[in-house]
């Protein structure tokens, strides 16, 4: 994405810095909030980066990427790493979709852009590369997703909770049956549900968000711990928030506020908001972990991480 952006670039205006003065010139709107629609208010601009950025470190095939790291000090790197990989990601899309609505302002589907921009001023070489490129990297992240969910809902779900004593192989067919019914349901989400690929992006990050109070809860121990009673209420309580906000048709808010968004927060900051605020509340009266289970689970993150106890 990378080579693309910047052979385009330069291919079109002359170079990144030619296409930011284009840009400023022609196309203002583009550069400051609301943007050209008045959309990206503060709060939709803060709500966005929220979900994608936690939202997507929170999803399950990020999470056990960071679980399967072999020592303490790989989880540093990761740490230290991570953030400058997710800033960077989206420096070419930036540079791709200022460049398109300067040269396809009237391009029909706007998720299309990068393509259409190769096909017609990148050599057919070039394009042929990127492409297979983008292809191979969405067939790897989807294989990851599918084997990710299906190991959480085979494993921790299904076996624990349904058919605790099956033998391997049923329990194979379970998560190859898990596997069929995922990419059902992601194909339903982004070919039927959603016009814009951003959209359905933002949703996947918002609903991962939900795991930040149990995360957090056990990365970072406090006085007062979170209970498994609190986290889950908190969880039903966000995604409600989550569903309420931005998958209801027709949104409740819409027609008492005339937006979806109540204060013109993005429905990932309301969600979290009240995730966490259930999440608290419940644990205050809920039974709180052992004192032999907040010592295995923190003492092993402090032996892990830092080489030392808790």
């Amino acid at each position: 994405v990378w080579i693309g952006a910047l052979v385009l670039a330069f291919r079109l205006f002359g170079g990144p810095f030619e296409l930011w003065r284009r840009v400023a010139a022609e196309r203002p709107d583009l550069l400051t909030l609301p943007g050209p629609e008045g959309f990206f208010t503060p709060g939709m601009w803060i709500g966005m980066g929220i979900a994608l950025s936690f939202g997507i470190v929170f999803q399950p095939h990020m999470m056990i990427r960071y679980y399967s790291a072999v020592d303490g000090k790989t989880i540093k790197w990761l740490g230290a790493t991570t953030p400058i990989y997710l800033m960077t990601l989206y420096i070419p899309a930036a540079l791709v979709g200022l460049g398109g609505a300067l040269v396809l302002p009237d391009l029909a589907i706007p998720d299309r852009v990068f393509p259409e921009l190769l096909f017609q001023y990148a050599p057919a070489w070039l394009t042929g590369i990127i492409l297979a490129g983008a292809t191979a990297a969405a067939m790897s992240t989807l294989d990851s997703i599918l084997h990710s969910n299906m190991t959480v809902l085979t494993r921790d779900v299904y076996q624990r909770y349904v058919q605790p004593k099956a033998s391997q192989a049923h329990y194979i067919w379970v998560g190859r049956s898990i596997v069929l019914a995922l990419l059902a349901v992601g194909y339903a989400l982004s070919v039927k549900t959603f016009a814009f690929l951003v959209t359905l992006v933002t949703l996947s990050g918002s609903g991962a968000l939900q795991l930040m109070p149990a995360i957090l809860g056990v990365c970072f121990p406090g006085r007062r711990l979170f209970t498994k009673a609190g986290v889950l209420w908190g969880m039903s309580a966000g995604l409600a928030a989550l569903c309420l906000t931005l998958v209801a048709t027709p949104n409740p808010f819409a027609s008492l506020l005339g937006s979806p968004h109540p204060l013109g927060l993005h429905g990932a900051v309301w969600s979290v908001l009240v995730n966490f605020a259930v999440t608290i509340a419940v644990s205050r009266f809920t039974q709180t972990p052992s004192a032999e289970t907040v010592a295995r689970i923190h003492g092993e993150v402090e032996r892990f991480v830092y080489g030392g106890e808790s």
